[in-house]
């Protein structure tokens, strides 16, 4: 079924016109082409890959497209393009749609999935949470296993969630006693504040008998917890980069990785049915509980509030987790 357009229907989106600048502006509500739909936005999660575009690196190009950066979307079916037939007015969803800081969006259909209304009630944003279910596939994580998580901001304590629910025994290491106590909750063994390099290492090798961890998990974006985080990985270890590294080049200790033979991953994703899949069984995690978004989304924003929204997701004040921005 094609919507009838109007020409003068108007929508509000957030523009990055410099950095840290954000304006609210007024243009049409796009229409939906061949194979595409349309979504009411109802909600956008703050990715910390946004950061970049908010900071202004050098290679951020302004003003941004509207609606720009936003690409965790959720929200209501208002309008199908020619060709859509798997959806219908009023579905709930989640897709990968990359302008999600505004009111309307367009999406591939082929790359939106409905929400269950068992999820109703909820926040989702399906994008983050098929990250991190992604990124959990990718580090091969089995019961048993010593695995240490390097940060615990949303996506470290995502994954301390689906690694203990694995059998797994985590060690959460953390610079925040609040992101500590999120740790613990979600069902983390160990608790080491991220504070002194040697000692948090001298730790790790007290509990792991001088082995240290099978899997380590860097989830912080920062050159010293991905220096951390090598050093704790195990010989034959896996080390999994799930951090944003995005402000810059890093260094690696080559000599290391090589003389412990780790196999290293780089756990993000660029394939959209990879995407899709992971985000598919983050729906099927939520629906049996082992995820619970309420949990993990720690703050919403109004739209207008887009920038301090962005400055919570850079300066991750006590009690912070996720943004998200409701339209």
């Amino acid at each position: 079924m094609i919507q009838p357009f109007e020409s003068q229907a108007m929508m509000r989106t957030a523009v990055l016109t410099g950095p840290r600048t954000c304006e609210i502006k007024r243009i049409p509500i796009p229409t939906p082409g061949p194979g595409e739909l349309r979504i009411r936005i109802q909600g956008c999660g703050v990715c910390g890959s946004n950061a970049a575009s908010w900071e202004g690196m050098p290679w951020t190009q302004y003003p941004l497209e509207p609606g720009a950066p936003g690409h965790e979307t959720w929200g209501i079916v208002d309008a199908l393009g020619p060709g859509v037939s798997d959806f219908k007015l009023g579905d709930r969803v989640t897709a990968l749609s990359y302008r999600g800081y505004a009111e309307y969006d367009l999406a591939k259909a082929s790359e939106t999935i409905a929400l269950p209304q068992s999820l109703d009630a909820l926040p989702f944003p399906g994008e983050a949470f098929g990250c991190a279910m992604n990124i959990f596939r990718r580090g091969e994580i089995r019961a048993g296993q010593t695995v240490a998580i390097v940060g615990i901001g949303f996506l470290g304590a995502a994954l301390t969630r689906l690694v203990s629910k694995a059998g797994a025994r985590v060690l959460a290491i953390s610079r925040r006693p609040y992101a500590l106590e999120i740790a613990k909750a979600m069902g983390a063994d160990e608790l080491i504040p991220m504070d002194d390099h040697a000692k948090i290492i001298s730790r790790v090798k007290a509990l792991t008998s001088g082995v240290l961890c099978d899997r380590v998990i860097e989830a912080a974006g920062k050159q010293w917890p991905l220096d951390l985080a090598a050093e704790l990985t195990r010989e034959r270890g896996r080390l999994i980069i799930a951090g944003y590294h995005q402000d810059g080049s890093r260094q690696v200790n080559m000599q290391l990785w090589n003389w412990r033979g780790l196999d290293v991953i780089n756990a993000h994703e660029r394939d959209a049915q990879v995407y899709l899949a992971g985000i598919r069984d983050s729906i099927q995690a939520a629906v049996s509980g082992t995820l619970n978004p309420a949990l993990l989304i720690t703050k919403t924003f109004p739209l207008e509030r887009l920038g301090e929204a962005l400055e919570a997701t850079i300066q991750r004040p006590d009690g912070f987790l996720k943004a998200v921005v409701a339209v």
